[in-house]
């Protein structure tokens, strides 16, 4: 069994049970504006980028929401990231966001912001979730896909590079 399985198996278990509290939802902040989600987005990933280009995830790590805290470490980032090392994706801070859907909150109160960025050659697209932890949204959950535009989406022939790690809970 692969880390990357082995991590997405036990969050997802522990986002069943954290889910079942049913206390995330009922403290669900509002949902933010244009504005505020372009930031979150945009502060998440030049922190990924970053860790990717120091090789040091302690600062990522240190702003993610304290049930991934709990349950892994700055190294699991590191490794579920290796595929980005010393990769830049710092482009997007001068671009805008394009949302491909609404940001909502999910069944277990996480807050799901997905979209991406017009660049070329390559588009960086994210699926990133944020849940209530020490009173303000922290990051939970990061898909960064950074894909050759010439190639469709459906297949994954045009996959440059993938890093996901499926830490999908809620809760403080």
């Amino acid at each position: 069994m692969t880390m990357k399985r082995l991590l997405t198996t036990t969050v997802a278990m522990l986002a069943v049970c954290i889910a079942g509290s049913g206390s995330a939802v009922a403290q669900s902040p509002p949902l933010p504006t244009p504005f505020v989600e372009e930031v979150m987005v945009k502060t998440s990933l030049l922190t990924f980028n970053d860790a990717n280009l120091t090789g040091n995830y302690a600062v990522m790590y240190a702003k993610m929401a304290k049930p991934f805290r709990d349950r892994f470490s700055a190294d699991t980032l590191k490794q579920a990231f290796k595929v980005f090392a010393g990769k830049h994706i710092d482009t997007i801070a001068a671009k805008p966001i394009v949302s491909t859907s609404p940001a909502q909150f999910a069944s277990n109160g996480s807050l799901m912001l997905r979209g991406y960025f017009d660049t070329t050659p390559s588009r960086l697209s994210y699926e990133l979730d944020f849940a209530v932890s020490e009173g303000e949204l922290k990051l939970i959950a990061i898909d960064v896909k950074v894909r050759d535009t010439s190639t469709s989406d459906a297949g994954g022939t045009g996959l440059l590079t993938h890093g996901a790690t499926d830490f999908s809970a809620a809760g403080k």
